[in-house]
């Protein structure tokens, strides 16, 4: 589905930051943009920054289940800052429905991911995909084998130092930290 980002660019809280951006909502089934502006009043303009295609994965059910558990299911929206010096510092990167997937994008420290709520349309889209698709794994207890060779402990410690005796063993009578 394609779906088209609205970005919000309102004036700066500080004198470092002129502008404040974010993403407040998506446009499902948008045409291409490229940061039209959709509406200004009072030093707050609201853009249709672009339309990124949202996928939805068979293997990622499981985080679309979890988003659609949450209070406010959301898409998550991929921002990059523009490698150019443009008027517009943002660029899109990625749109998706993943949690999993948007914590990914987070980690690298990057990205920045705005989550926005899901429209009704993404929201039942979401909701069919996850119906039809989804296949829920029960949870199996993994067991440990019951041939474990870690359990034998030699005491001689790492083979490859040349030692006589227990390295593991108290200090002895001899030790010039014992106590006499």
């Amino acid at each position: 589905m394609r779906i088209g980002v609205v970005m919000r660019r309102s004036p700066g809280v500080t004198r470092w930051a002129k502008w404040a951006w974010k993403a407040t909502a998506v446009l499902p089934g948008a045409g291409d943009a490229d940061w039209k502006v959709l509406r200004e009043e009072e030093g707050v303009t609201e853009f249709h920054a672009a339309t990124e295609t949202l996928w939805l994965y068979v293997s990622d059910t499981e985080a679309y289940v979890h988003e659609l558990q949450s209070r406010q299911p959301s898409i998550y929206v991929v921002l990059r800052q523009a490698e150019t010096e443009t008027p517009m510092p943002l660029k899109l990167v990625h749109v998706t429905a993943s949690p999993y997937e948007a914590q990914d994008y987070s980690d690298s420290g990057e990205d920045i991911v705005e989550r926005v709520p899901m429209s009704p349309g993404v929201l039942a889209w979401v909701q069919d995909f996850v119906a039809t698709h989804h296949v829920e794994e029960p949870f199996v207890k993994r067991r440990r084998d019951k041939h474990r060779d870690a359990r034998k402990q030699s005491g001689i410690g790492d083979a490859r130092i040349s030692q006589q005796s227990d390295v593991f063993r108290a200090p002895g009578a001899g030790y010039k930290g014992a106590a006499e």
